[in-house]
């Protein structure tokens, strides 16, 4: 049991999806307690063997997953990874175990690197996440994925390459905070002049309400284009408080209705100016969030 935040962080990383996440973890251990006590002592290392099937249950998962999106409604976008402090004020939100404590935060977990994975085949995707951020041998990792080790080098080389061609001209960005703090006041306050001067001309917005809540269902581009709808929706949106938090180890916005987070907002930025909005408003994707 040791093993169990470990394999979620990996599950995680490849599916996008903390619920999937702790189903996989669940499923391997379900395997593992179907061993007889003779099969359970013949393996001599249980963390190897415990992700071996973890990442072979992801990538059976992760083939099925692109058939079931091509009938999602609207874009999809991986879920909002809550964290358990607000980031400007670091004070602790209210609930009890984040999903945080279950996943370490790093640059894999950032919504633009989920993101990049998604574009990646199954193959390509357990063999970079393996590899280049949990540091497995190739030798493994190709027992793990059911090919060679220099196919499985071939696999990480070419998703690092969509992750360089995807992720060009972004960077670490020391004015992360800030330029999500001011954002969040040129929204309040309705400046669009002030939104405007925030977003690359070519930012582009992406919503994922999955057919269960009200979104725009095409990407919006276009630094002006995403002000004007941004503040159309201040317009005709319920009374509702918009709140400082971390999603994905990054600083986010999420919108607070009646005690219950109804969106949440992951930003990627590029110098002093925000090249990338997520708004994620599909409730089943907002679970974690209850918690808080």
């Amino acid at each position: 049991m040791d093993e169990r935040q470990r394999l979620i962080n990996l599950a995680y990383r490849l599916l996008g999806s903390l619920a999937d996440a702790e189903d996989v973890v669940q499923e391997t251990y379900a395997r593992w307690y179907a061993l007889t006590d003779a099969q359970r002592a013949d393996i001599k290392v249980p963390a190897a063997w415990l992700t071996t099937v973890a990442s072979r249950v992801c990538l059976s998962l992760l083939g099925s997953a692109r058939v079931r999106r091509e009938t999602y409604v609207g874009e999809w976008i991986p879920e909002p990874l809550p964290e358990p402090t607000e980031w400007i004020s670091g004070g602790a939100a209210d609930g009890g175990m984040d999903p945080a404590d279950r996943v370490s935060l790093d640059e894999s977990v950032s919504m633009a690197f989920l993101v990049v994975f998604e574009s990646m085949t199954p193959a390509e995707r357990v063999a970079f996440v393996l590899h280049d951020v949990f540091r497995y041998p190739f030798a493994d990792v190709a027992e793990i994925v059911g090919r060679s080790s220099a196919a499985c080098r071939q696999l990480a080389s070419s998703a690092r390459r969509r992750i360089r061609e995807a992720r060009a001209d972004a960077g670490p960005s020391a004015g992360h905070a800030a330029v999500v703090r001011d954002f969040k006041a040129a929204w309040g306050a309705k400046d669009i002049g002030a939104m405007i001067g925030l977003l690359d001309p070519d930012a582009v917005w992406v919503a994922d309400g999955g057919g269960k809540a009200l979104t725009i269902l095409d990407p919006i581009v276009g630094g002006e284009e995403i002000a004007r709808a941004y503040l159309r929706i201040a317009e005709v949106a319920p009374a509702h408080t918009l709140l400082e938090r971390t999603v994905n180890g990054l600083p986010g916005l999420v919108v607070q209705q009646h005690d219950r987070i109804v969106t949440v907002f992951a930003f990627e930025v590029v110098g002093e100016r925000i090249t990338r909005i997520w708004a994620v408003r599909n409730p089943d994707k907002l679970r974690p969030w209850a918690m808080r």
